[in-house]
């Protein structure tokens, strides 16, 4: 059976990139392009993992990732956060909030491979 991720990307371009190479890998992979449903989404799918774009339409990463670890069925879902802006104040609060991983685009194919196999342990 393939591994789930949900994916909270706003940009198109990114989306489908991330798409492609995690499909590539076996990954069966659900974008959403607006924050506004994405709790709603993870809460019905149960992903293996949750891939979540700091700024997003509708409701932004950081709300989306305090939604998901305010409830304790989420305690141990990996959330890798994903983000242009690298400011090291952003990857505190992310931290904060219990975020798994943060990586700041853009960044390599092989990077993005190596976090999802370390945060899911495939």
């Amino acid at each position: 059976m393939s591994k789930h991720v949900v994916l909270v990307e706003d940009e198109v371009n990114i989306a489908e990139a991330i798409r492609f190479l995690l499909s590539q890998e076996g990954w069966r992979v659900e974008t959403l392009a607006n924050g506004s449903t994405a709790v709603d989404v993870i809460r019905n799918v149960l992903p293996d993992l949750v891939m979540l774009d700091v700024m997003l339409p509708g409701k932004s990463g950081f709300e989306i990732l305090d939604e998901l670890r305010a409830d304790t069925s989420f305690d141990d879902m990996p959330i890798l956060m994903l983000t242009a802006r690298g400011q090291s104040r952003d990857r505190e609060m992310a931290e904060k909030a219990g975020v798994s991983r943060f990586m700041t685009k853009p960044f390599s194919n092989s990077e993005m491979l190596d976090a999802v196999r370390e945060l899911t342990n495939t």
